[in-house]
């Protein structure tokens, strides 16, 4: 991902999410040198993005978001294969990250990729009712064998 993909990303992440992170927040992920990828249609247009941390044998995804009108088009499977690679890659030991325990959808896609729960995060997100908790996922990834 570029910077001048910012203004899609910040344009479908004011779509997809009624809490959305800031400019402020892409930019320091930018600025801190995550890992950052999008799923571009042949138009230019992004369609899916996502930002990863990698440290110490940890990868943690910290946003992974597709376009609202392109969801449930394996998109966002495609891209979560994708960060696997890149964290296998980066010789990462296991991946994390958490997920609004009402969001099904997402729930349905890390469960069937292989993650499990490791535990909850009370009053993690905000909501409209003051917060929600979230699941904390992990997927394990083998040193010896590259992700499916």
């Amino acid at each position: 991902m570029s910077e001048t993909q910012l203004p899609q990303v910040l344009d479908i992440e004011c779509r997809a999410y009624p809490f959305p992170w800031t400019e402020g927040i892409f930019r320091d992920c930018f600025r801190v040198g995550y890992s950052r990828w999008v799923v571009v249609r042949p138009d230019g247009n992004v369609v899916a993005y996502a930002f990863m941390s990698m440290a110490v044998g940890e990868a943690h995804i910290l946003n992974l978001c597709v376009e609202p009108a392109c969801q449930r088009q394996g998109l966002g499977r495609f891209l979560l294969s994708h960060l696997r690679s890149v964290a296998w890659a980066a010789g990462m030991n296991v991946i994390l990250l958490e997920v609004r325990k009402s969001n099904q959808a997402a729930m349905t896609l890390y469960l069937g990729a292989g993650f499990h729960k490791l535990g909850q995060r009370k009053a993690y997100y905000p909501a409209q009712d003051g917060s929600e908790d979230a699941w904390l996922l992990a997927c394990p990834l083998d040193p010896q064998a590259p992700p499916p």
